[in-house]
């Protein structure tokens, strides 16, 4: 099955470039930043710039190792399931489960190989630019010198390894498993993760506005919300096509097009929910916490650099991450429906109005993800503003609430429509006989 993963490859290079992609951007990401630790770990380094340099390396290390995670898995789901007539081709030629899981296993290890060796440059430039950041802000001593090592090669090649390897085994285990028995498993893990998210936001009022750790429990309760919410995406979905009052022939065809595919489109919808959530509480926060030690006329501690340089840090990695996940699954669902705007146009439809179609699913899913993730954030933000400063909602939230809608929105809306302008190019009549 490792030759006909390779066979596979060469054969539809185009197929794999989105996983390659996102394991080029994951092994960049993580070999930058544990590049930190190589560099720490040299002799004559003082201790507050090793603790700076550890920090950063282990905050945005494991942010790195979920999203590239989740990245690859979004990608090689997609993948999978638009192989449904290939796989099933080659288990008629006498193929087990086990061994299309080792192809697919073997096609997302080789990619995700290549990409780790390709991001081994720009993560050493990374690193370096990175460690600039650190001593132009006061946060590590100028006579650090940069260290590229073990560390970083290890971590980076180990984890997007791995990472592809099991998002494969997942892609195809969700391939073959009972969509009941995914439902429950779900199920049970978004109550967990609200739950949770409720105690840790809850938590808040405990500590005082003078508190370094103040920050935490609202920022990780929105996540956790946010996850909760993103696991539940394709009930929610379900609750807002129930009322939403769309007319028109794109309106009706739209809302039909999103209730058959709910279950497909659910790893958009968790994208925009996750992104919306995770951008705006945490860059309102440090917003706020900010304004808040500039009034107070206090100069920023060590502690509280290091904070915001990891706070915009991490949401620059969530905003990367999450776009790449954002246009991957929006390219591979909307060109995969050559064959479906082919039969539209020869049932009379124009060009204008299958765009039309497409741009109202994108405005549904777009504004229900903003708006789940807005209510996950804002149940961090509301909490942390009451503690820090005595108000409830922030002066800052709503220019980085348009912000972060604006970006969500440009990006789904912007990604459907050029593919499916693209996908119409094609004559209809070729589009439904090379599709069938």
């Amino acid at each position: 099955m490792f030759v006909l993963a390779m066979r596979s490859i060469r054969q539809r290079p185009g197929r794999f470039l989105a996983t390659l992609l996102c394991a080029f951007l994951g092994a960049a990401i993580i070999m930058t930043f544990n590049a930190m630790h190589d560099t720490a770990g040299q002799a004559g380094v003082d201790a507050v710039s090793a603790e700076t340099l550890s920090t950063a390396a282990g905050v945005v290390g494991g942010y790195g190792t979920l999203l590239v995670f989740f990245a690859i898995a979004s990608t090689l789901t997609v993948n999978v399931r638009q192989r449904a007539a290939e796989m099933e081709l080659l288990r008629c030629s006498g193929a087990t489960p086990g061994q299309l899981g080792r192809m697919v296993v073997g096609e997302a290890v080789a990619v995700a190989l290549a990409g780790a060796a390709l991001a081994v440059g720009p993560a050493m430039l990374g690193g370096r630019a990175l460690l600039g950041v650190f001593q132009d802000s006061g946060q590590v001593a100028r006579s650090v010198g940069f260290s590229f090592g073990p560390v970083a090669l290890a971590t980076g090649a180990g984890i997007t390894l791995a990472a592809a390897a099991g998002a494969a085994f997942l892609a195809v285990r969700r391939a073959t498993r009972p969509s009941r028995r995914r439902g429950r498993a779900r199920t049970v893990l978004a109550h967990t993760a609200l739950v949770a998210g409720a105690a840790s936001v809850t938590s808040t009022f405990v500590f005082s506005a003078t508190d370094a750790a103040l920050m935490a429990p609202p920022a990780y309760g929105a996540i956790l919300l946010s996850v909760g919410c993103a696991l539940r995406a394709p009930r929610l979905l379900a609750v807002v096509l129930d009322r939403l009052p769309l007319g028109g022939a794109s309106g009706w065809l739209a809302v039909r097009n999103l209730r058959e595919r709910a279950g497909q489109l659910a790893g958009i919808l968790m994208s925009l929910i996750l992104f919306t959530a995770i951008a705006t509480a945490t860059l309102t926060m440090q917003a706020v916490e900010s304004d808040a030690v500039a009034a107070s006329g206090l100069v920023k501690s060590v502690d509280a650099k290091n904070l915001e340089t990891l706070n915009f840090t991490v949401v620059g990695v969530i905003v990367v991450f999450v776009c790449v996940m954002l246009v991957n699954s929006l390219y591979a669902a909307t060109s995969y429906r050559e064959r479906e705007f082919g039969q539209q146009r020869l049932a009379g439809a124009a060009p204008g109005q299958v765009l039309g179609v497409v741009a109202a699913e994108g405005l549904v899913l777009t504004v229900t993800g903003v708006c789940c993730g807005t209510l996950a954030a804002l149940a961090g933000v509301v909490p942390f503003t009451v503690v820090r400063s005595d108000a409830v909602l922030p002066d800052q939230l709503f220019g980085v609430w348009l912000a972060v809608a604006g970006v969500a929105a440009a990006v789904t809306l912007g990604t459907g429509l050029a593919t499916a302008r693209r996908v119409l190019r094609t004559p209809a009549v070729r589009a439904v006989t090379s599709a069938a």
